[in-house]
C-alpha cells in the first residue's frame, strides 16, 4: 500500500497530468418577479427548450432555472462560461430576475409552484412525471431549494501514476474516485462551515412545517450558529430515504443497493399509486422512482444515452467523474460561486482523491461523518463546536486547521502545475474562518441583515437586482450572441423532433426505462 506521502511524491514528479482535471458546474436559481414572487410564467421562450437547450434548463420546478457548464481545465474558463450563460439570460429575463440565495424566495401555495414542464415527447414526458412523484411524495416548497453543483474528473492516468489497485483502467477510475468520496464523506463538514451561506430562511418556506427555528425578524427564521439549513434537516422528514444507507466501499455493493431502492415497493407510496383520475403522479411506487431521487451531497457519475439508467451506465462502464451537490449559492457574487470557491474545491477534491481512503466499517457506513456534517450545518458556528474524528471528540478548530494544512500541498502542485499563486491564496484565505467564525459567510450574512435591518426576503431581493443589474450592464458579443441564439433555435427544433419522433405510447415507455435498469452482478475476486 504506498502511503498518501508517497503519493504526494508522485503526483509531484507527475504533475503535468493535473492540467486535465476538469470542471463543471450546474447551478440552480429561481425566476422570481420584481417583488421576490416565485415567477408562475412559462419557461421563457428565449430560452430555448428545457428538456433539450444543454446550458439552460430547469430542474423541479418551471421556475427553478439550472444553468450548466461544459468541462474545462481551467478555473477561469468555468466561470467565464457560467457568467456568459449567466448575462444571456439576465438579458433574456425582462421583467424578473434570477433569486440569488439558495433558500427559496417567497412562494406561493403549494398548489401553484408550477412543475417543470419538458413538452410531449416520451423523454420530456418521464422527467415531468417523475417531478410529479417529487411533490407527492417531499412537497414543492422543498424542490425549491436550490445549490450548485461542482463537477470533477481527474485523467486516467493520475489513478495509474499513484497506485490505485484496479484489473483494468475502468476498474482504477472507479475504485479512485469511490475512495475520492469516502474522503469527501469524512472531510465535507468542512465544506458546510467555510462556503455554506443559508443560515435564514423565510417564514413563507416553513408555512405548515414544524420546526425549532428562532425568528429575527416578523418574515425570517434562523438558527444562531447554523451555516447551511438547505442541508440541514430543517422540513425535511422522508422515512423512505432515511432508511436507505449507501456503500461507498465498493461499486458493486453501492449499485446493489440503489438497485434495491429503486426496486423495492414503499408502503406510503403504493398508497399513492401511480395514476390519479386517469393521469400519472409518479412514476412507480418503490423506495426511489429513479435513482437520482437519492439526495446525497456527493454522487459518482457517468454520462447516458437516452432510456439510459445511470445505474446500468454505471455497472457497464464504471464511474466517469463525481458531482458535488453541496454548495450554498454564494450570494454575494452574480454566478452564485467564486474564483476561490472553485480553487478551493479543486484543491479539497484533488485532497480527497489522493489521500489514503479505508473502507467504511458497519456495513459501509459511517455515522460519525453523517453526524459531523449534520452538526456543522446547524450548529457550525457555536462557539466550541466538537465534532468526532475516528471513534474521538476533536474540536472543529482543530480539525479545520488540520485539514488545512494538509490540503495546502496539493494547493502547491496546482499553482506549480498553473503557474500562479491562486490555489494557494485560495486555500490561505479560509484559515481567517475557521479561527473566526464570524468571517464566514453565513455569520456575515446574519450580521448584514442585522444592520441594515432588513428581512432574508428584502435583502436577497435587493441584491439579486444589483446582480441582474450587473449581469445586463455588459452587452454580450454579437458573435457570443448569436451561438445562443443559435443554441436556443437548434433547442427547439430537437424537441419538436423527438415528439414527432416518438413511436410508442407513454406507459409503454416507462415500462422500457424501469426495464432497462439491470440487476448489478457481482465481479468475482
Amino acid at each position: 500500500m504506498i502511503s498518501s506521502n508517497q503519493r504526494l511524491v508522485l503526483l509531484g514528479q507527475n504533475r503535468h497530468a493535473l492540467k486535465y482535471m476538469l470542471r463543471g458546474i450546474e447551478k440552480e436559481g429561481l425566476r422570481v418577479d420584481g417583488q421576490g414572487k416565485l415567477a408562475t410564467t412559462p419557461h421563457p421562450k428565449s430560452l430555448g427548450s428545457a428538456l433539450t437547450n444543454e446550458r439552460i434548463t430547469t430542474d423541479y420546478s418551471e421556475a427553478l432555472l439550472e444553468l450548466i457548464t461544459g468541462t474545462h481545465d481551467t478555473v477561469e474558463g468555468l466561470l467565464a462560461e457560467l457568467e456568459t450563460t449567466h448575462q444571456f439570460v439576465a438579458q433574456q429575463l425582462r421583467d424578473e430576475l434570477i433569486w440569488n440565495q439558495s433558500m427559496p424566495a417567497t412562494l406561493p401555495t403549494e398548489r401553484d409552484i408550477p412543475i417543470a414542464w419538458y413538452g410531449t415527447s416520451n423523454t420530456g414526458m418521464l422527467k415531468h412525471v417523475y417531478r410529479r412523484g417529487l411533490a407527492e411524495r417531499y412537497g414543492k416548497a422543498m424542490q425549491c431549494i436550490a445549490g450548485v453543483h461542482y463537477n470533477f474528473s481527474l485523467p486516467d492516468s493520475i489513478w495509474q501514476i499513484i497506485g490505485t489497485p484496479g484489473s483494468s483502467p475502468e476498474d482504477q477510475r472507479s475504485q479512485g474516485y469511490l475512495g475520492l468520496i469516502r474522503n469527501f464523506t469524512r472531510y465535507s463538514w468542512l465544506l458546510m462551515y467555510l462556503f455554506g451561506a443559508s443560515p435564514a430562511v423565510s417564514r413563507s418556506f416553513m408555512r405548515g412545517m414544524d420546526h425549532s427555528l428562532h425568528t429575527l425578524d416578523a418574515d425570517t427564521f434562523y438558527l444562531p450558529h447554523a451555516t447551511s439549513l438547505r442541508m440541514s434537516d430543517i422540513g425535511y422528514q422522508n422515512k423512505a430515504q432515511s432508511d436507505l444507507q449507501l456503500c461507498y466501499n465498493d461499486l458493486d455493493t453501492f449499485l446493489e443497493r440503489l438497485y434495491t431502492a429503486v426496486t423495492t415497493p414503499w408502503p406510503d407510496y403504493v398508497k399513492i399509486g401511480t395514476h390519479r383520475n386517469g393521469e400519472w403522479i409518479q412514476l412507480n411506487t418503490n423506495i426511489l422512482q429513479i435513482e437520482n431521487e437519492f439526495y446525497s451531497n456527493i454522487r459518482p457519475k457517468r454520462t447516458t444515452s437516452r432510456c439510459e439508467r445511470p445505474a446500468t451506465a454505471l455497472a457497464e462502464r464504471g464511474v466517469q467523474y463525481i458531482e458535488v451537490r453541496c454548495l450554498d449559492i454564494d450570494p454575494t457574487t452574480p454566478i452564485g460561486i467564486s474564483a476561490t470557491t472553485s480553487r478551493f474545491m479543486d484543491a479539497f477534491l484533488l485532497f480527497c482523491a489522493i489521500e489514503e481512503s479505508p473502507l467504511f466499517p458497519n456495513n459501509g457506513y459511517c455515522r460519525d461523518s453523517h453526524d459531523n456534517f449534520s452538526l456543522v450545518s446547524k450548529e457550525g458556528r457555536k462557539p466550541g463546536a466538537m465534532l468526532v474524528k475516528q471513534n474521538k471528540p476533536i474540536s472543529l478548530v482543530a480539525w479545520g486547521e488540520e485539514l488545512l494544512e494538509r490540503i495546502a500541498p496539493y494547493a502547491k502542485l496546482l499553482d506549480e502545475t498553473h503557474d500562479g499563486v491562486q490555489y494557494a491564496q485560495a486555500v490561505e484565505s479560509q484559515t481567517e474562518k475557521i479561527r473566526d467564525s464570524q468571517q464566514t459567510p453565513s455569520a456575515l450574512l446574519l450580521a448584514q441583515l442585522r444592520e441594515h435591518g432588513a428581512s432574508l426576503h428584502d435583502y436577497s431581493l435587493e441584491q439579486s437586482r444589483r446582480h441582474h443589474e450587473t449581469l445586463r450592464a455588459e452587452a454580450l458579443s454579437s458573435s457570443t450572441l448569436q451561438e445562443y441564439e443559435t443554441i436556443v433555435r437548434n433547442s427547439v427544433i430537437e424537441q419538436q423532433h423527438l415528439e414527432r419522433s416518438d413511436t410508442e405510447d407513454f406507459s409503454s415507455y416507462v415500462a422500457r426505462y424501469h426495464a432497462a435498469l439491470r440487476r448489478p452482478v457481482r465481479q468475482q475476486s
